[in-house]
């Protein structure tokens, strides 16, 4: 797991507060297509500037460690490959109650992490942050860098879809102006 250069150096994000919203991608960038959410936050953090209500964050495979990173979180939006059965590059986006009902049937390589931190932070009497699941069918799984044609052509649609739900949270994203 790391912090991604854009809010690494970033004084404000630097507190032991921890900011109102967190993006987390997860995944693992060597298996292909299971690499998706890291790919699509690097993209967030190479194309738009974020408040500082917003902390993004590479979460990688980092299972039960984010713990940490997610409690006291007022929202939480999670991007993720997901194994629905649908043809690749179909993309869900589940919110709140939808997300550990769907987690009965397996959606996800990192779900069992996700249910577990959720069950400990209510265990813990810890508040739930509201919940936002944006995921990606994948089509290869195997061991190999760099996501198929299919999630490559898709990954802006995850990374806008991101970007319209914290716009909707009334947080204003800007996109970057590349030079």
């Amino acid at each position: 797991m790391q912090l991604l250069p854009s809010i690494q150096n970033d004084p404000l994000l630097q507190t032991n507060c921890a900011a109102p919203v967190l993006v987390l991608g997860l995944g693992n960038i060597l298996l292909h297509d299971e690499g998706v959410g890291v790919c699509a936050v690097q993209q967030l953090v190479h194309d738009y500037l974020f408040p500082q209500e917003v902390e993004i964050l590479d979460g990688g495979t980092a299972g039960m460690a984010l713990y940490e990173h997610i409690i006291d979180r007022t929202h939480l939006i999670v991007i993720d490959t997901v194994k629905t059965g649908n043809k690749p590059g179909t993309i869900v986006k589940l919110e709140d109650d939808e997300v550990p009902a769907y987690f009965h049937t397996k959606v996800s390589p990192h779900q069992l992490a996700l249910s577990d931190i959720l069950a400990a932070l209510q265990i813990s009497g810890a508040r739930l942050p509201a919940l936002t699941l944006i995921g990606i069918e994948p089509l290869v799984l195997k061991t190999g860098i760099g996501l198929s044609d299919i999630l490559s052509l898709r990954l802006e649609i995850l990374v806008q879809l991101t970007v319209n739900c914290l716009r909707q949270l009334g947080l204003a994203v800007e996109p970057k102006i590349m030079h």
